[in-house]
């Protein structure tokens, strides 16, 4: 484990390679039922460039109208897939929280896919941490304080990298600059897969 700062914990390779393998296979099934969408921003319309799921009772949805927590997949009307138990086992041993996660989200990044500065802050409250799991090809991840335009620190995060912020980080303005292509032979097709674990409600 790092401290890579009040709040921010880096746990290099949580997950091996079998791990990351049979996680991998659960997210693929997951997807079979609730496919990736391509999320808008609200009012703009603007296409994401990345693709997205969920998976657990809840899911986070951007569309025309807005940010939200929702119980249903935005394009099927189905419920989201249960969360896996790969999951709730490294939210259990490293978020130190009482209370298990209630939503995932499933980010997907291909090659030329990036994520722009922003904040998580859609839940309810703010006391659980986010727990972030990277599988697949590493990134480049820049995050900084809660005012966005202050300085930044670059982290670069591979396969099987879980990273937590929670207390002063929890806030923190964080993105992806770049997925760094060919890093790794996890995915096919190749790109990255963010899970990201929170407590909505």
């Amino acid at each position: 484990m790092l401290t890579v700062g009040p709040g921010l914990r880096l746990y290099k390779t949580a997950l091996d390679r079998a791990a990351q393998e049979g996680l991998r296979d659960e997210i693929v099934g997951i997807l079979a039922v609730a496919p990736l969408f391509q999320p808008v921003m609200p009012r703009t319309g603007k296409k994401f460039s990345v693709r997205m799921s969920n998976c657990g009772p809840l899911g986070w949805v951007s569309d025309v109208s807005g940010y939200r927590y929702q119980p249903e997949h935005p394009q099927t009307g189905a419920p989201w897939p249960p969360m896996p138990a790969t999951l709730l086992g490294l939210w259990r041993e490293l978020a130190d929280f009482s209370l298990d996660p209630d939503a995932c989200l499933i980010n997907y990044y291909d090659a030329n896919a990036k994520m722009g500065a922003h904040q998580d802050v859609d839940e309810q409250d703010f006391d659980a941490p986010i727990l972030s799991v990277s599988l697949g090809d590493s990134c480049r991840f820049r995050f900084g304080g809660e005012t966005r335009g202050g300085s930044t620190q670059a982290l670069a995060l591979e396969s099987g990298d879980v990273l937590v912020f929670g207390g002063p980080a929890r806030k923190m303005f964080h993105g992806v600059d770049r997925v760094l292509k060919g890093t790794s032979t996890l995915l096919n097709p190749p790109g990255r897969i963010n899970l990201t674990l929170r407590r909505a409600r």
